[in-house]
């Protein structure tokens, strides 16, 4: 399955609601189907019933729900029986099938994410940063899954613009491979860790290189260069999809139409399994919670030494996955005291 976010608009103002987005580009809106339901069978307080079968939005399902992925399973064969019985809608008037549209558009496909952690596990990329900074690759990237946690709170979506600070002159996306987390766990072994997996997503990791360069050379680690914007989307394809295991995806990356980047998901030199587990020991992970693979090789402008300019268009595809777009905002201009 391939599971959205979408927004409509209401006379209470924009709603955006938990779909499936099926292979003719419509959108199943899978907590309707269980109010449509419960209203053939003349249940009571039928919207509520049904949001104890799985709410409109994708975190409470994912919090709440040991198995996610058999509900929106099981709301796909409602909607099945709706469409025998030729019932298009709620009584309220809710539509259960909509085509998307500019009107109904997709967001970003999780509404809120718990914790993001974004890691560095292919060597390709890994090791031509390095060399940029005249270094070798050190001994501890191939000993631990190494990540850096950025703010939740700064994703946005597919055709939202990309914000350009006005602390940077040098913008770059990342192309990378998202996971999102399904179910709870600490201390997970690595036979376990798989079934913790909601899905995949496309992630962008857009940075600020000139003020990452700076950065790293504390050892701290990348900060302001990374906290402003990130992206993901369109969808988050559900695990089931690749048959339970770990997927090797092609992905690429086109500027402007022309191709940049081309590299596969499944060259990391650590597995989602191994990430799971090292991240999982003495710690929570969380439904909601969003790990990123790290650039693969050739995905960023830093490696290409080629570099984006405002009102770019970059479009980001992995297979099984789709295409998140977006374009590059202006610089912003300044308006504070600061000495930045």
């Amino acid at each position: 399955m391939k599971i959205c976010q979408y927004g409509i608009a209401t006379s209470n103002g924009k709603e955006n609601r938990l779909g499936i987005l099926t292979s003719d580009n419509n959108i199943i809106d899978p907590h309707h189907c269980f109010t449509a339901l419960y209203e053939k069978e003349n249940w009571y307080n039928c919207e509520t019933r049904a949001y104890h079968k799985i709410p409109t939005v994708l975190s409470k399902l994912l919090s709440t729900f040991d198995n996610p992925i058999l509900r929106l399973q099981e709301s796909l064969d409602i909607y099945e029986r709706l469409v025998k019985w030729g019932i298009p809608c709620t009584k309220s008037g809710g539509i259960i099938k909509k085509k998307l549209t500019p009107e109904v558009a997709l967001l970003k496909p999780i509404d809120t994410i718990a914790t993001y952690r974004d890691f560095f596990i292919h060597e390709k990329h890994v090791q031509k940063g390095f060399e940029k900074r005249g270094e070798k690759i050190p001994d501890a990237w191939y000993e631990i899954p190494l990540y850096y946690k950025g703010p939740s709170h700064s994703f946005i979506g597919n055709e939202e613009d990309i914000l350009w600070p006005s602390f940077t002159d040098k913008l770059d996306y990342e192309l990378e491979l998202g996971m999102i987390i399904g179910k709870e766990g600490k201390n997970i072994k690595e036979k376990n860790a798989l079934n913790h997996i909601f899905g995949f997503t496309i992630l962008n990791d857009i940075s600020a290189r000139d003020i990452q360069k700076k950065e790293m050379t504390v050892r701290l680690g990348p900060s302001k260069s990374k906290d402003f914007c990130s992206v993901i989307g369109p969808v988050i394809t559900t695990i089931d999809e690749f048959n339970g295991i770990e997927p090797n995806l092609l992905m690429t990356a086109k500027i402007n139409g022309q191709e940049w980047s081309r590299g596969q998901s499944g060259d990391g030199h650590y597995s989602w399994a191994e990430i799971i587990s090292y991240t999982s020991t003495d710690e929570w992970i969380l439904p909601c919670d969003l790990f990123g693979s790290g650039t693969v090789g050739t995905g960023c402008g830093l490696e290409l030494d080629k570099w984006i300019k405002p009102n770019d268009i970059i479009t980001l595809e992995i297979e099984k996955i789709g295409t998140l777009k977006n374009k590059v905002g202006e610089k912003e201009s300044k308006d504070f005291d600061g000495k930045f």
